[in-house]
């Protein structure tokens, strides 16, 4: 049987209108569920790297991802607008006007395929490669281009073009494992994308278009002068290509603070950005005090120190040094000094003397005694293996003699030192029987936050409060510790110990500090407060290692005063006189120089001092006295026989004339 024409044309139409009607549904189907597909998110499962900055907004620290990425979320507001402008003008011309793909330059790119057979770049907007980036597509092939236009259509069907180019500009190649503008303006500039400067903006927007061969890194400025001028002949005449590269365009990811970033980043692990207390200049100045130290005293042994400035006004950390070098295994230079328990010496040694003085114990004049003494089992000797006698509690402080220190320490009452460190959140894992009366000698080991958060307490009026890191923290609760009348005559006390070297402070100069040295010579401190600061310095191993030359006064203390003269030098300390607080019961009276007590017609030589009215242990002397004496037979006589005359002995006690 035969078809005619007629009926083949009929079947055929038949069929194709078959075919064009299932196209159609086919077409309307996927047009429907390309309509019903969810809104795609444009960050989803990314994460993005934390930027620490100091207190001033510079960069310390950028974060690596979890896929080991430089990755900074940086809204279009704060990208400079150069940046933009550049990026749009050398990636996608037409991003303002085409849906997510343009035609033109996608056909050519078609045609060119079809003739070599080899794909070639230059057909993606901006749209196009943002899809790329985010959901990981292969565009090599038909396919997966075919995918790159249709996630690209997605993507703005549901976002706007900032929208888009925000996104953008966050996911875009810049060399090396940096990704985002934020990130590689931080890196390559060390400044916000805000601030990039014309030539630098067109220098990064540059790169993604080959960021393995562009990435501004040293012997590559060719690529990018190259580049840069091709697009200027091409698109941008007003750009000048010798400006786009400058020396200082250098990756920045050398850690910055090291052991303080991290310590911030363990205790704060949300957010993108942390902006801390820390000053990078004051940081730089302690850096290269220490380092300088480190290359001067090396032939003594001495090749590690750590060091820690606070702001005691408002208790941040302003500079932070844990190790001479943090890159150096020899000494364990990642080990954090500032934070890693030692035995403080003689550092808590003031910390007695002030609770003695609140407890009526002494004034700083009271005579102390050092001489041998036992305490039970326990038999302390001074550093020198000497013993001076009777000697003012005030000397004792300043010479750190050790019998005197731990002989009031056993006469406090409440708080002693063991419950007045624990008070101050100082970590004492064993009961005070274990330490017994070693504390003030270094028996317990403390960190060098702890020394710094102690001797502010003394510089705030008795008041301790925690330390801060982060900026914007919340000032941690205070509590009153010693009274402000304690904490003043305290300070005074340490004020009168003489400056090493030559160059002594000069005359009225407030500088308060005192020195430790742990047991067996593992440890040379040095604590000082002065201006508005808490220095704490530190010398020794990071793994115990002793040395005699680990001595605080000889060996920590140079350091504390070449870094308190680094700081003066560059004007951000400033001598300072010490006033008593405002109101405070205190007064300021004659004493007899030898007795530590009020003076009589007998007493010849005076000094004036300071006391608590109504706490402090006071007196008349007892030791001057004026006694009739026989002219004759220098005996002491009851008095005038017409042959006497008068002198002033002195009477002292049995047990201080011993000494």
């Amino acid at each position: 049987m035969r078809i005619s024409d007629t009926g083949f044309r009929k079947v055929k139409r038949h069929f194709s209108n078959r075919w064009l009607l299932a196209a159609a549904i086919a077409g309307i189907a996927i047009a429907a569920a390309w309509l019903a597909l969810p809104k795609p998110s444009l960050t989803h499962g990314m994460d993005f790297s934390t930027r620490v900055r100091d207190r001033n907004g510079n960069v310390l620290r950028v974060t690596l991802t979890a896929d080991q990425k430089y990755r900074v979320w940086t809204p279009l507001r704060e990208i400079s607008p150069a940046l933009i402008k550049a990026t749009v003008r050398f990636e996608d011309k037409y991003f303002g006007q085409h849906p997510g793909v343009n035609p033109v330059p996608l056909f050519r790119a078609a045609w060119n395929f079809a003739r070599s057979g080899h794909p070639r770049a230059g057909a993606s907007t901006i749209t196009m490669q943002l899809a790329r980036l985010r959901f990981h597509l292969r565009t090599r092939t038909l396919g997966g281009k075919f995918r790159q236009i249709l996630y690209a259509l997605e993507l703005e069907r549901h976002y706007s073009k900032n929208e888009i180019l925000e996104a953008y500009l966050n996911l875009a190649p810049y060399g090396r494992n940096i990704e985002g503008a934020g990130a590689a303006s931080e890196i390559y500039f060390g400044k916000t994308a805000a601030r990039l400067s014309g030539p630098e903006a067109v220098a990064l927007s540059l790169i993604p278009q080959s960021p393995t061969r562009r990435a501004l890194i040293a012997g590559r400025e060719n690529e990018v002068l190259t580049a840069a001028q091709q697009r200027r002949s091409a698109r941008a005449p007003d750009l000048d290509p010798r400006e786009m590269f400058r020396p200082e365009a250098r990756p920045r990811t050398e850690l910055i603070a090291p052991h303080f970033v991290q310590s911030v980043l363990a205790t704060r692990t949300d957010g993108t950005e942390i902006t801390t207390t820390l000053d990078l200049s004051l940081q730089q100045i302690l850096e290269r005090r220490v380092t300088d130290y480190i290359a001067q005293n090396r032939q003594r042994g001495i090749v590690n120190a750590s060091a820690l400035l606070i702001d005691f006004h408002i208790m941040e950390v302003l500079a932070d040094v844990g190790s001479a070098n943090f890159w150096n295994k020899e000494i364990q230079g990642q080990v954090d000094g500032t934070r890693r328990p030692r035995s403080p010496g003689s550092t808590l040694k003031p910390f007695v003397y002030a609770l003695a003085l609140d407890q009526g114990r002494i004034h700083p004049l009271t005579l102390l005694k050092d001489a041998p003494r036992s305490f039970g089992d326990y038999n302390p000797e001074n550093f020198d293996r000497e013993f001076l006698g009777p000697i003012r509690a005030s000397d004792a402080l300043a010479r750190s003699r050790n019998v005197p220190a731990v002989t009031l320490a056993s006469e406090l009452a409440h708080p002693n030192l063991y419950e007045f460190l624990r008070a101050a959140e100082v970590r004492l894992p064993h009961p005070e029987s274990y330490y017994g009366l070693s504390l003030p000698l270094g028996g317990a080991e403390v960190t060098m936050e702890d020394l710094v958060r102690l001797y502010a307490t003394l510089a705030n009026g008795g008041r301790f409060q925690p330390l801060r890191r982060l900026r914007h923290e919340s000032p941690g609760p205070s509590q009153r510790m010693l009274t402000p009348e304690a904490s003043f005559l305290t300070l005074e006390m340490l004020g009168q110990i003489p400056r090493p070297g030559v160059n002594e402070s000069s005359d009225g100069d407030a500088i308060f500090w005192k020195t430790g040295t742990s047991q067996g010579y593992h440890d040379a401190w040095s604590v000082s407060v002065f201006d508005h600061f808490v220095l704490a310095v530190w010398v020794g191993n990071a793994d115990g290692k002793s040395n005699p030359t680990f001595v605080g006064r000889t060996c920590a203390a140079p350091l504390l005063f070449q870094i308190i003269d680094g700081l003066r030098a560059a004007g951000l300390a400033r001598p300072t006189h010490h006033d008593p607080p405002p109101n405070a019961n205190l007064r300021e009276v004659e004493f007899c120089a030898v007795s530590g007590q009020l003076p009589t017609a007998a007493c010849a030589h005076r000094v004036r001092g300071w006391f608590i009215p109504g706490v402090s242990p006071i007196s008349e002397c007892e030791i001057h006295r004026e006694i009739w004496v026989d002219n004759e037979t220098g005996l002491r006589v009851h008095g005038d026989n017409g042959g006497a005359h008068k002198e002033v002995c002195e009477f002292w006690p049995s047990d201080l004339l011993e000494l």
